[in-house]
């Protein structure tokens, strides 16, 4: 994993869990790029720059950490579903903003046109419930499969807010929670599938659920405040596809961007309250704390 792309509090996490955290993400890593081979040649072509492209794998990263160093190769298969599943979401939202750039980099529908694209993404999709059906359990798979619903719903729901100035934060946040919010929460909990509804999980769900949110709300900021060399996109690329964001919405009422970094910030410590709760142990929740932290320290 280069750990360039990401926040110093995420590298000190790989720093901090350097005697296994390192070598679990490299083991995504790995799975990721033999994943991404095959397929027929073209399709194998696009996959893999997608996955060349890089990212900050912080929903893999949260699933290893949330399984804690004593999880084996099923919270490894886990990762890499998450991360794959993100994957696909990126090529199929390029598909529909006919975005050119994704991370610096032409998107897949740009290179290849739209067909070839979509089919990129689906073949993402089936790759990452294919690894859970290895050596998974119903619960992996479901979590997974209503984490995706979840997006697809929070899609849907973008699109028909578009160029609709009058939406209210609530909405956006609603729609936020199931865009980002859910696939985080999935990332807690899919290496720990039994405790959904007992031990760790419900501590592990709100964190998830808070941070993701933290997430978009700084994502969205950033579309509008972020540095292009760092970011990867022009600023004002949501605005420009009719996205209505919580920081344009508050822009409307106030001209202030810093009350949406704050309510960022306000979510992670609600994130971290959650884990305090919890039964994890406390390295663990160390660790976790850590990466709450870089989800909103990212460009700052």
């Amino acid at each position: 994993m280069n750990r360039t792309i990401v926040p110093p509090p995420v590298t000190l996490v790989m720093e901090v869990a350097e005697a296994w955290l390192p070598a679990r993400m490299e083991a995504v890593e790995e799975r990721l790029r033999r994943l991404a081979k095959g397929h027929g040649e073209g399709l194998a072509a696009d996959a893999g720059a997608t996955l060349a492209a890089g990212g900050k794998r912080l929903r893999p990263m949260l699933v290893l950490l949330s399984a804690g160093p004593g999880a084996g190769e099923a919270a490894i298969r886990a990762a890499t579903a998450i991360e794959l599943v993100h994957m696909a979401t990126l090529v199929h939202d390029d598909v529909l903003d006919a975005a050119p750039l994704r991370r610096g980099r032409p998107t897949v529908v740009a290179r290849s046109g739209r067909d070839r694209a979509l089919a990129v993404g689906d073949l993402l999709f089936s790759r990452a419930f294919a690894e859970l059906g290895r050596d998974g359990d119903r619960k992996q798979v479901e979590l997974l499969s209503m984490a995706s619903v979840a997006l697809a719903l929070g899609e849907l729901a973008q699109r028909r807010d578009a160029f609709d100035g009058s939406i209210s934060a609530e909405r956006y946040l609603e729609r936020s929670e199931l865009k980002t919010g859910r696939l985080f929460e999935c990332a807690c909990l899919i290496g720990r599938p039994g405790e959904g509804r007992k031990g760790a999980g419900p501590a592990l769900r709100a964190f998830g659920r808070e941070i993701g949110l933290a997430f978009q709300l700084l994502d969205d900021v950033l579309d509008v405040t972020g540095p292009p060399e760092r970011t990867g996109k022009a600023r004002g690329t949501d605005l420009l596809d009719g996205t209505v964001t919580l920081p344009l919405i508050r822009i409307a009422a106030t001209g202030v961007l810093n009350e949406v970094r704050e309510g960022a910030r306000r979510r992670v410590k609600l994130a971290k309250l959650a884990l305090q709760r919890s039964a994890l142990e406390p390295d663990q929740r160390q660790l976790l704390e850590l990466v709450a932290d870089g989800v909103v320290e990212r460009y700052s």
